[in-house]
């Protein structure tokens, strides 16, 4: 079964930092098609933040392009979120989600950022 860990969420002051881990347990490489971040704030949609997939091909939402960086270490399965300038509007529950091949999508438990003018 696919499982999805998170880490790293927190509060900080806007200009500052923060990154966020997924570490995918019971899955191979190979099976994955893409991994990504969603951000959900209060009253608004689930939305993309940034998606890497398994051929390296990477995409952002443009409100983060320039702060945020995506990256991956293949062989811990596992996916960062460099956030930096972090900006109230930031702040969100923040996802992790992996696309299985196949379609399936798994998701992670949601950690907490805050971001306080």
């Amino acid at each position: 079964q696919v499982q999805l860990v998170e880490s790293g969420g927190g509060l900080v002051q806007a200009g500052g930092s923060l990154r966020l881990s997924c570490a995918a347990s019971g899955i191979i490489f190979f099976h994955i098609n893409a991994m990504g971040w969603y951000r959900q704030a209060p009253g608004q949609q689930r939305q993309l933040v940034a998606r890497i997939t398994r051929g390296g091909n990477i995409n952002y939402a443009d409100s983060v392009r320039g702060r945020f960086t995506i990256s991956r270490d293949n062989a811990k399965n596992t996916v960062y979120l460099q956030m930096n300038s972090l900006k109230p509007e930031d702040t969100a529950v923040y996802y992790c989600n992996l696309e299985q091949l196949g379609s399936t999508w798994h998701w992670g438990q949601g950690t907490q950022v805050t971001v306080s003018s």
